[in-house]
Formats: C-alpha cells, sequence, structure tokens
C-alpha cells in the first residue's frame, strides 16, 4: 500500500505547476499541429504585410529617398562632351556627370553592374567603357550595350540651378 507521504504536494497550491492536470492533457496530434503553426504564420505574414512590403521596397532601393543637394561642378567648368567624377549620396559613392549638351547632363554611379569595377567616359567613342570585362554602357540611358553587365548603372538625378549642377537623387531601376 502507498504512503500518504509520496502523495502530497511538495509546493504550495500557487505555484505554476498547480495547474497541470496529469492524464487529463490536450491531445495534439500532427494535422492539428500543422493546422496551428500554418494559421500563426499566416497571421503573422498578415500582420507584417504593410511593414514587409515597404522593408523590401527601400532593401530594393524603391522607395522615394530624400537626398541632399550635392554641387558638382559649375556649368561654366564644364565644356560639352567633358566629364567630372564626383561622389553621391556618400562620400564612398563614385558618380560621373557627363555634359551631353549646351543643356543635357547625365550622371550615373560608376561602378560597373556586373563586377563593381569603375566606368570611365571614352569621349571619342561616346561610349561608357568598363575596362575589367569589357563592359559597354549607352551614355544616354545607362544601359549595357556590351560585355557581362546585365543591368543598367544606377542614375544620378541632376538639376543645375545657378549657373551650378547639382546632384539632387539617385534613380535605381527596377529588375
Amino acid at each position: 500500500m502507498p504512503s500518504d507521504k509520496n502523495n502530497k504536494i511538495p509546493f504550495n497550491e500557487d505555484n505554476y505547476t498547480h495547474n497541470i492536470e496529469r492524464g487529463n492533457e490536450r491531445k495534439l496530434d500532427r494535422r492539428g499541429f500543422m493546422k496551428t503553426l500554418v494559421g500563426a504564420a499566416g497571421v503573422f505574414a498578415i500582420s507584417s504585410l504593410p511593414w514587409g512590403a515597404i522593408a523590401a521596397k527601400e532593401l530594393m532601393g524603391l522607395g522615394e529617398k530624400e537626398y541632399p543637394h550635392k554641387k558638382i561642378t559649375n556649368v561654366s567648368q564644364l565644356p560639352i562632351g567633358d566629364a567630372v567624377e564626383f561622389e553621391f549620396p556618400g562620400d564612398h559613392d563614385d558618380a560621373i556627370l557627363i555634359r551631353l549638351s549646351e543643356t543635357k547632363y547625365v550622371a550615373y554611379q560608376n561602378a560597373c553592374t556586373h563586377l563593381r569595377c569603375p566606368v570611365f567616359w571614352v569621349k571619342e567613342e561616346g561610349e561608357m567603357i568598363c575596362p575589367c570585362h569589357h563592359g559597354k554602357f549607352d551614355v544616354e540611358t545607362g544601359a549595357p550595350t556590351a560585355g557581362p553587365p546585365r543591368r543598367p548603372l544606377p542614375e544620378i538625378q541632376v538639376k543645375v540651378e545657378n549657373g551650378a549642377v547639382y546632384a539632387v537623387g539617385v534613380k535605381r531601376h527596377e529588375v
């Protein structure tokens, strides 16, 4: 016959284990577990959808981001057909501004979209060239025209104001 000493609860009734009922636990089979798991994942996905969409858009660089305007050069210091290198949007983001006509300027981040080698403006050929793997880019659009690059160069938006050219934003292409 068992002794009463083994049937006594060793802790006070307000202990966190007082509500456990041995032998009367809820049964959770594999199907019930999967339904619960899928339901929880669905609730999480729906509750985070607006934030997830915003984060994904920002990570892909498609969000409208405000950049401080940065002076690149004075109009009088850049002859038609010439280029000048600058940094934008950060101090370590190399870019290039090319003056195509009296009023037309184009600017791109000048890291090749293949393996990030520097891209150079070759005035005589009217092309932007990456010497690492013979990549070429259309100066009007930044689109690749030869070599291994498949994506266009990210475009720097420029604005001419008071006799100077300013970088005002980065336009990333949707892939």
